[in-house]
């Protein structure tokens, strides 16, 4: 098992990708399976479009719309007005990633990264747990 601390310094979609390959070349797993997990209620992890940003920004335009801030209909305030819709937003989001690793890396596709979703708008540190699962040798 290992960790991660990720910085992030806004609201959006942060890429991790390199830093969990490392992890997984590190573990010497040719075969098997990379799970993250991101230990925060109002932050989440996706794979999305890695080559065009304006994919990122739609998505956040998107999930803003649909979890606004200062809804009056919200109570749990107390942390400013992106409380609230940042759990949401998490709530309908992941904390959790199973990517498949084959020949000692990501399976992802050519346009797939990985990312850390911070849904609050000031800075944060984003812990997460990475663990690799070798396959099973026949």
């Amino acid at each position: 098992m290992a960790t991660l601390s990720v910085r992030t310094d806004r609201q959006g979609l942060h890429e991790i990708t390199s830093l969990v390959q490392e992890i997984v070349r590190e573990s010497g797993v040719r075969e098997g399976v990379c799970v993250v997990f991101i230990q925060h209620t109002s932050a989440s992890l996706t794979i999305q479009e890695n080559a065009d940003p304006s994919a990122r920004r739609d998505l956040e335009t998107w999930l803003n719309r649909l979890a606004p801030e200062n809804d009056p209909l919200f109570t749990h305030t107390s942390e400013g007005p992106d409380d609230m819709p940042s759990h949401i937003k998490a709530a309908l989001t992941a904390t959790s990633l199973s990517i498949p690793v084959m020949n000692s890396g990501l399976a992802l596709g050519t346009w797939q990264g990985v990312y850390v979703w911070e849904h609050r708008r000031s800075p944060h540190t984003r812990r997460l747990a990475v663990q690799i699962i070798e396959s099973a040798r026949s």
